[in-house]
């Protein structure tokens, strides 16, 4: 960002790039959120490992069939209890349960969707939650580039509004032909312009 706005004659550091994005960010993931569209009825779970000062948090993630990220939160812990805390709030978020959920073998989600949503399919297997993997793994890629991270907080923050952007940005699955990747395009600089109020 700072080369960018340097070429056009704008000369700012990293922390103002960064001040920006704690001011305005928030504001428009929230945006960006409302305008998403329902998401597939199959989700993807997964969680991933990530340091901050030291200290091992776990990274759980939502991805429906489309490749779209439903949800994130970084958690102390890797159990039962976290496992339910994602499922709870899913399906509180989105106002649906879906018909399908796809993890790993972790023995957590099959505990916490007994208790929850005893009704919904469950397959566990380590081949299945790809889509999931690649969601966390992208988000890994990402934080690391984010050295200044250095407390839970901030990183909670961070993937919140990262995955609303790419989420609007992002082809889905669904839309792989040339015309219809144009079209999404097209589609995302709207809401973007409509969010950020550009006229």
């Amino acid at each position: 960002m700072e080369e960018i706005f340097l070429e056009r004659g704008i000369d700012i550091s990293y922390e103002t790039i960064r001040r920006w994005v704690e001011k305005f960010g928030p504001a428009i993931a929230h945006g960006l959120h409302r305008r998403q569209s329902q998401p597939g009825d199959y989700w993807h779970l997964d969680e991933g490992v990530v340091t901050i000062k030291g200290r091992k948090f776990w990274l759980w993630r939502a991805v429906d069939q489309h490749g779209v990220v439903l949800d994130e939160i970084l958690q102390g812990r890797r159990d039962t209890a976290a496992a339910k805390r994602l499922l709870t709030r899913l399906m509180k978020k989105h106002g649906q349960t879906p018909k399908r959920f796809i993890t790993d073998k972790l023995r957590s989600y099959g505990a916490a969707k007994r208790e929850i949503s005893p009704g919904v399919e469950h397959r566990s297997h380590k081949g299945l939650n790809n889509r999931a993997k690649t969601a966390i793994c992208h988000s890994e890629n990402v934080k690391g580039q984010c050295r200044a991270i250095g407390r839970p907080g901030e990183l909670q923050r961070f993937v919140s509004i990262h995955s609303a952007i790419r989420n609007c940005f992002s082809v889905p699955a669904r839309r792989r032909s040339a015309l219809t990747i144009r079209y999404h395009r097209l589609e995302a600089f709207d809401a973007w312009n409509a969010v950020v109020n550009v006229g």
